[in-house]
C-alpha cells in the first residue's frame, strides 16, 4: 500500500450513523423473524420494520455525498463504480451462496415452487444472483416472484447500484438548488403513491413488474437523495446521548401500529410520508452531529456497523427457512419464537464470521488489486 493514499482519509468519521444502521439492520431481522406469525401486513408485531430499507437508502445517499462529492477532481467514473463495487459486492455473493445452499430445505407450502426446481436452474439462479442482474418473474423458483430469489433483501442494492449510478452520471454535477427542487419532487412523488396509492405504504420494489419497479424507484428517489441534500447542507443537530436518542427514535417509528387499517388506507400513508421524509433525515442529522462518550459505547457502534450490512445481506436465507419450517408444521408462536431467538443470534455470528474470515479479507485484496494508485477505500462507507 502507498503511504500516502491518492484519497486520503482526513475527514470526520460518524461512529454513530455507523451504529445506527447497524441497529436497524438487527430490528430488520426481528421484524422478518416475527413476519412469519403476522398473517398479513396489517397485523405486523414491528409493523413498520420494513422502513429500514428506506432508512438505509437516506443514510447511504447521505455517506455517499460525504465520502465522494471532493474526490471528483481526482476520480474517474470507473474508478468510483469499482469503489461501490468492491465495498458491497463480495457479501451479495456470500448472501447468494447461502441462499442456494439452504433452499432446497427450505420446501414447503409458503414456497410452492422449490420441490419441482431443477438442480440446474437452482445454479443457473445463483450465478446470476452473483452479478445483481435481476430475474424477470419467469426465472422465479420460489414462488414469491422475487428479482432475486435466493436472497431476496438484494433487491435493494440493486437499486442501491441504480442510484449510485445516478449520482455519479448527474446528482454528483447539480447544484445544491437544483438537488432541492428535485428532492422536493420526488418527495411529492412519494406522498402521491403512499396517500392516494392502493397500499397506504411502501411494501414492495423486489420484482421485475411494472407495479415493484414503480415502488423500488420510489423508495429509493427521495431517501438517496434527500440524503445527498442533508450532507451538501450540512446542518447537523448536536445534543447530548445522541446515539441512545436516534435508536430509540429509530425503534420507535418502526414499531408504531398500522394507523387506519383496511378503511382509510391514507392515513398510514401519511405516517409512512411524515417518517421517511421528516423523521429519517432529523434522525441522520442528529447521528451525525452528536459524539461517542465513552469506549464502550465506541465498541458498541463498531460492531453495531461492522456487521450491518453483512446480516442484513445473509440473514433471508434462513428466514425462508425459518417460515418454511412454520408454515409447514403450523408451529405457534409461543414455541416457535425461541427457535426464531436462535435464528437472530445464529444470523449475527454468520454476519462476523462472513466480515472476519471473507469480506474485509476480499475487499483488501480487491482495492490493493483494482483501485487507482493501489489506495484503499476511506473508512466512510455507505
Amino acid at each position: 500500500m502507498n503511504a500516502s493514499p491518492a484519497y486520503p482519509d482526513s475527514k470526520k468519521h460518524y461512529p454513530i450513523l455507523d451504529g445506527l444502521r447497524g441497529v436497524a439492520a438487527l430490528l430488520v431481522v426481528a421484524f422478518h423473524v416475527l413476519e412469519t406469525y403476522s398473517g398479513n401486513r396489517f397485523n405486523q408485531i414491528i409493523n413498520h420494520g420494513y422502513l429500514a430499507v428506506d432508512f438505509f437508502f437516506l443514510l447511504s445517499g447521505f455517506v455517499v455525498a460525504y465520502a465522494y462529492d471532493d474526490r471528483w477532481g481526482k476520480m474517474s467514473q470507473w474508478d468510483f463504480y469499482k469503489r461501490r463495487l468492491i465495498r458491497l459486492q463480495p457479501m451479495v455473493i456470500v448472501g447468494t451462496i447461502i441462499g442456494a445452499l439452504l433452499f432446497y430445505f427450505q420446501a414447503s407450502p409458503v414456497f410452492p415452487l422449490i420441490a419441482g426446481t431443477p438442480v440446474w436452474k437452482l445454479l443457473l439462479v445463483m450465478v446470476v444472483g452473483f452479478t445483481m442482474i435481476p430475474l424477470p418473474i419467469s426465472m422465479d423458483i420460489r414462488g414469491w416472484q422475487e428479482m432475486h430469489p435466493l436472497d431476496g433483501p438484494a433487491w435493494s442494492l440493486f437499486f442501491e447500484y441504480i442510484a449510485n449510478i445516478m449520482y455519479a452520471l448527474f446528482f454528483r454535477k447539480v447544484s445544491q438548488k437544483v438537488l432541492a427542487v428535485l428532492v422536493v419532487i420526488f418527495a411529492g412523488l412519494l406522498v402521491r403513491y403512499l396517500v392516494m396509492g392502493p397500499q397506504g405504504d411502501v411494501i414492495g420494489g423486489w420484482s421485475i413488474d411494472k407495479t415493484q419497479l414503480n415502488i423500488g424507484f420510489l423508495r429509493m428517489l427521495y431517501p438517496f437523495f434527500a440524503g445527498i441534500l442533508l450532507s451538501r447542507m450540512g446542518k447537523l443537530i448536536r445534543i447530548k446521548g445522541a446515539f441512545t436518542v436516534c435508536s430509540l427514535l429509530i425503534a420507535l417509528v418502526l414499531f408504531i401500529p398500522r394507523i387506519g387499517g383496511t378503511e382509510h388506507l391514507w392515513m398510514n400513508g401519511l405516517y409512512e410520508s411524515f417518517a421517511i421524509i421528516l423523521m429519517f433525515p432529523l434522525i441522520v442529522a442528529i447521528g451525525a452531529g452528536g459524539h461517542i462518550d465513552g469506549k464502550f459505547s465506541a465498541k458498541v457502534c463498531r460492531f453495531f456497523g461492522d456487521i450491518s450490512y453483512p446480516i442484513y445481506i445473509t440473514h433471508y436465507p434462513l428466514i425462508y427457512l425459518y417460515t418454511g419450517w412454520v408454515s409447514k408444521n403450523k408451529v405457534p408462536m409461543e414455541y416457535g419464537i425461541w427457535f426464531g431467538l436462535l435464528l437472530f443470534v445464529v444470523s449475527i455470528v454468520i454476519a462476523y464470521a462472513s466480515l472476519k474470515l471473507y469480506d474485509e479479507p476480499v475487499r483488501k485484496w480487491l482495492a490493493k488489486r483494482f483501485l487507482a494508485k493501489k489506495t484503499v477505500e476511506a473508512n466512510i462507507v455507505a
